[in-house]
């Protein structure tokens, strides 16, 4: 139960209080990028840029598919 609204629930999407930080980011590529080819780096970049507009933690096959897209791949 959370003791500040009564809730049996509590919303983690809310914005937190004061003085509390949310930890740090989770990403999905944890490679420092300067170790990863260009190509990829640059991937993985947009990837997480995607998930961070979209409030995603996973993105299906399609979306990661758009994402390739608007880098400019094509089959």
């Amino acid at each position: 139960m959370n003791p500040e609204t009564g809730n049996v629930f509590s919303d983690r999407r809310a914005p937190r209080p004061e003085g509390r930080s949310g930890g740090p980011e989770r990403r999905q590529f944890t490679t420092t990028p300067s170790l990863m080819r260009p190509e990829v780096a640059e991937l993985a970049e947009a990837v997480d840029r995607y998930k961070m507009e979209h409030r995603r933690r996973f993105i299906t096959f399609e979306e990661l598919f758009n994402v390739m897209s608007s880098l400019g791949y094509h089959k």
